[in-house]
Order: C-alpha cells, then sequence, then structure tokens
C-alpha cells in the first residue's frame, strides 16, 4: 500500500507522538523537541494509527515560516508522503497569512531535487566551517 491508496491523515503532533518524533530527530534537543510539539511547529502524518512521517518548522527572521525537517520512514519514502505533508503545512502557512516560506537543504542531498519538484526555487546558501553549500529554497504562496 502506498500513501496514494492509504487514508494519509496529516495532523499537529501532540505529546502522545513524543516518542515517534524524538526516536527520528536527532538534530534537536529533547526540550526543544518538546517545545516544538508545544507550540504546535510539527505536523505528523499518519497512516491508519501509524506514524509514517513529520515536517517540522519555525521562524526565519522571527516572521517567515522555514521548514527546518521533512522525515519520512524509509518504507514509506517516494509514495507521495512528503509532498503531502509540504503542501498541507504550505496552505496552513497560507491561511495565517504567509506570503512565502523558506527551507534549505545542502547542496550535496537528493532533498533539493524534491523541493525543486515541489515548486520552490533556490534564492542563494552558505558555506559553513568544514561542511557543503547549504542551499536556500523559497516558495511563493500567492502571486507577486
Amino acid at each position: 500500500m502506498n500513501a496514494a491508496d492509504a487514508a494519509l491523515n496529516i495532523r499537529t503532533a501532540t505529546e502522545d507522538d513524543f516518542g515517534f518524533l524524538a526516536a527520528h530527530d536527532p538534530h534537536i534537543t529533547i526540550v526543544m523537541l518538546r517545545a516544538k510539539v508545544a507550540a504546535g511547529e510539527i505536523l505528523l502524518a499518519l497512516v491508519g494509527d501509524e506514524a509514517v512521517g513529520f515536517l517540522r518548522w519555525g521562524w526565519f527572521w522571527d516572521n517567515t515560516p522555514f521548514m527546518n525537517l521533512l522525515f519520512v520512514v524509509d518504507s514509506w519514502r517516494g509514495q507521495g508522503v512528503g509532498a503531502r505533508l509540504t503542501a498541507h503545512w504550505e496552505a496552513r502557512m497560507a491561511q495565517n497569512g504567509a506570503e512565502f516560506v523558506l527551507t534549505s537543504t545542502l547542496a550535496n542531498e537528493t532533498a533539493q531535487h524534491f523541493y525543486r519538484r515541489q515548486g520552490y526555487q533556490d534564492i542563494g546558501g552558505f558555506v559553513l566551517p568544514g561542511e557543503p553549500l547549504e542551499l536556500l529554497l523559497y516558495k511563493a504562496l500567492r502571486p507577486l
């Protein structure tokens, strides 16, 4: 079964989802992860009762939605879960008045191709010492 065939449900993550999130998000501290859940800044994708992915975001310049992490369980990758999570998040951000959203990915990661297929455009980048280029990507949510 894939996401196109399955009833994929997307909702805001709750404290009950913390075990799944903590197991799959080594990028932030447990304290920060709990704060993100409490702030409602994580969307969870489920098929039935099974969590299959999540999207975590924050705020660039404290006013611009910035997707920090998009994660899909290996067995569900390539089946539309990431695209549906991203579209759901973008719609929510647009409803809240955002004119555009941002994300980033390393230039040596294949995620850049996924984001471009979702309509994101490269708008710059930066290099941290010892790291590859971090690409900054932009997507307008309404016509300019």
